[in-house]
């Protein structure tokens, strides 16, 4: 197919979709223009050189392969053919005569390198007048309806909740806030504690449901030093650029949760290089504090072929979570530390009863476990969560919006069964979960196991109308209740 037909196909579609021109238009005026070659944004390096195929080159590079093809002798021709518009970086440009033919590279294959997950959106032009906030605090709940909706998902944890609400509330009111008085409301952010299985990310991830506010999860068990393999440790903003639909200006002021942040602790009697634990901690100081930093766009290292965006960290709220295991034996060695000797000795397994010694936790605990003061100084918040007793198990199960029990209800409903269980069996679950010491994930577990068949079988018969599960079944000594459509209970031996 000729240039020519090409040119008029393209005018027949433009011509039939007359919207077609509008998107392209208002996507121009959206995102800013990408250098092909070093992969600077726009608002950088200045206006860009159009050649064919809507591929942009800046000034820069332009120039620097004109003064390579110089020194190498190479021929130009056919310069007055080419439209670089007014670009005053390009120097000695008179003196360039001839131009090689630019059709011998196939520039159509190039046309769609950059993904929409690479490109920037423009920031807005800042004038005289006072800029409009990113975010409105009036459409941000108060802590107690943040706190309210919080507890429709998790159970229990009442502090926990109450802290990540307040803090939430207080980051963008300091958004907000201006500081022509001079007063500027720092950032707190916040460390959370608990054992797992008790509801951290979980926690997180509900309250990125309930907020309509970029919020980015990242795991810190992938994060190494610069320059070894891994993710970089600016890859955790990469993470939030990309929920903020490359936004920076709005994802300036968003929320990021860092899991398994105990899996970054300075390592223990090693003599390598530690390229994952203490030498990550202080890469992120600097994104706690605050700092402009340059993060890849839709990529996780900056080695990658694609443009980098300034991000400013001073307003992004930074909540760390880990389960921090053998730090209670930290914290019951601080506490033993009296004489067990004399009229106020104690006895040194006091605590080891102890089921939420975690709340007891210090900042001297967290240092001594690996944490370098540095960056427990930049999370000034720090707070537990409860290990998860068997009364908060049973509740787990079937109180929360999105209950385990509940998510079985259902699938049986679309068969028209109905589903139960017993009070006492909910109790043998718990106490079997409990017994695995991982938390509310081990209930999953047990349910699927029980349910198994009972949803292998209920498909079976359209006579079923009804199914309870009873403690015997749970014990491994009876089986469920069956009821038959219209019929008396009839005990299954299932299982």
């Amino acid at each position: 197919m000729s240039e020519k037909d090409l040119l008029s196909d393209a005018a027949e579609k433009e011509a039939a979709n007359p919207s077609f021109q509008e998107d392209e238009t208002q996507e121009k005026e959206e995102y800013e223009d990408v250098c092909y070659i070093c992969r600077r944004p726009e608002s950088k390096v200045g206006r860009m050189i159009r050649i064919p195929s809507n591929i942009c080159i800046c000034a820069d590079c332009m120039q620097k392969t004109f003064d390579s093809m110089n020194q190498s002798g190479f021929p130009m021709n056919d310069m007055a053919n080419m439209n670089l518009g007014n670009i005053p970086n390009l120097q000695n440009l008179s003196n360039l005569s001839n131009m090689p033919n630019i059709s011998m590279i196939n520039l159509s294959e190039l046309q769609n390198m950059m993904p929409q997950s690479q490109k920037l959106k423009k920031k807005k032009p800042k004038d005289g007048k006072k800029a409009k906030p990113v975010l409105d605090i009036r459409s941000i709940p108060a802590p107690h309806k943040i706190k309210a909706s919080l507890d429709e998902y998790v159970v229990g944890q009442e502090h926990a909740k109450k802290v990540m609400s307040v803090a939430v509330y207080n980051h963008y009111k300091r958004v907000a806030a201006d500081s022509e008085d001079g007063i500027e409301i720092e950032k707190s952010n916040m460390l959370m504690i608990g054992p797992t299985g008790s509801g951290k990310t979980y926690m997180v991830k509900t309250l990125a449901r309930l907020l309509d506010v970029p919020l980015a999860i990242a795991d810190a068990t992938s994060l190494t030093e610069a320059g070894y393999i891994g993710d970089d440790i600016e890859s955790v903003v990469s993470k939030l650029l990309a929920a903020a639909d490359n936004d920076v200006e709005k994802a300036e002021h968003g929320i990021i949760f860092i899991d398994e942040i105990d899996k970054i602790a300075k390592k223990k009697n090693t003599h390598q290089r530690d390229v994952s634990g203490e030498s990550v901690q202080q890469g992120m100081l600097k994104l706690l504090e605050g700092a402009q930093i340059e993060v890849p766009v839709g990529a996780n290292s900056k080695n990658a072929m694609v443009p980098l965006a300034t991000v400013n960290t001073k307003d992004i709220l930074f909540i760390c979570g880990g389960a921090f295991p053998d730090l209670e034996d930290i914290v019951k060695e601080r506490l033993n530390k009296h004489s067990s000797m004399g009229f106020l000795g104690e006895l040194k397994d006091k605590y080891d009863n102890e089921e939420n010694i975690l709340n007891r936790v210090e900042v001297e605990d967290i240092r001594k476990y690996g944490m370098i003061p540095e960056f427990l100084g930049r999370l000034p918040v720090i707070f537990t969560l409860d290990a998860l007793s068997e009364d908060m198990m049973v509740r787990i199960l079937s109180e929360p919006k999105n209950a385990i029990l509940k998510q079985y209800e259902k699938l049986l409903a679309m068969d028209e069964v109905k589903l139960e269980f017993e009070e006492e069996a909910l109790r043998a679950i718990a106490k079997r979960a409990r017994k695995k010491d991982v938390g509310a994930r081990a209930l999953r577990a047990i349910i699927e196991e029980f349910m198994l068949d009972i949803m292998y079988e209920i498909p079976k018969d359209d006579s079923i109308g009804k199914v309870t599960i009873t403690r015997d079944y749970i014990e491994n000594t009876g089986g469920p209740v069956i009821t038959l459509r219209g019929c008396m209970e009839l005990p299954s031996q299932a299982g």
